[in-house]
């Protein structure tokens, strides 16, 4: 087989998929003969053929997808005029602590915030897919230890933790911290989430123990 019909395959799949699709996933067109490295390698060439389109084939936590680029947003809302979920500044603060610090306690949450975690904060972010429960802490009580899930990671569009935008004056070319509040709005009756001054915010997120 050669190149070109392999990317041709490789992006019929990935287009018609529905979720991200992994290297191992993408292996069984072609019923593992082809060895990852290469599959890497063509996808890394089909990304760069789909440049200057208005969609892209991006990396992201659980594997590869075409999406829409972000400055085909405001064009794409007008297919769909329902507006997304508004998070309160106090989901989202919450949301930030634990992308940033993670694992955390609810403990933990409720000292760098100043204020009680209302079990309904923790059960929003669980139901929506972006908080779970990875084990206890050894003290008292054993609290849950609470991190973000790879499905967050995807709706952000990004491949792991260390590409969430640096909050302390730094810059991340992939994501801004714009970019975080667009797919994870406040809402408007709340004042713009600001974690710039945050005790959480001169923490550099870091890989879970368990996250390849």
């Amino acid at each position: 087989m050669n190149t070109q019909d392999a990317k041709r395959i490789l992006q019929t799949a990935l287009i018609c998929a529905r979720e991200p699709l992994s290297i191992r996933d993408l292996r069984i067109l072609f019923a593992d003969e082809v060895d990852p490295d290469t599959i890497r390698g063509l996808l890394d060439e089909l990304a760069r053929d789909w440049e200057g389109e208005g969609v892209e084939l991006v990396s992201v936590s659980t594997g590869w997808r075409f999406q829409s680029r972000p400055e085909m947003r405001e064009f794409l809302d007008r297919l769909n005029p329902e507006k997304p979920p508004r998070y309160s500044r106090a989901v989202m603060e919450t949301l930030a602590i634990i992308a940033y610090r993670q694992p955390v306690t609810r403990g933990d949450i409720e000292d760098i915030r100043g204020v009680t975690v209302a079990t309904q904060i923790i059960k929003q972010l669980e139901d929506r897919g972006w908080v779970e429960s990875i084990g206890y802490r050894e003290t008292p009580g054993r609290p849950a230890l609470l991190a973000t899930t790879r499905q967050f990671l995807d709706d952000l569009g990004l491949a792991s933790l260390q590409q969430l935008p640096l909050m302390s004056g730094g810059s991340n070319p992939q994501c801004s911290f714009d970019d975080l509040l667009a797919v994870l709005p406040v809402d408007d009756s709340t004042p713009a989430l600001d974690l710039s001054s945050h005790p959480a915010a001169d923490a550099v997120p870091m890989e879970r123990p368990n996250e390849p």
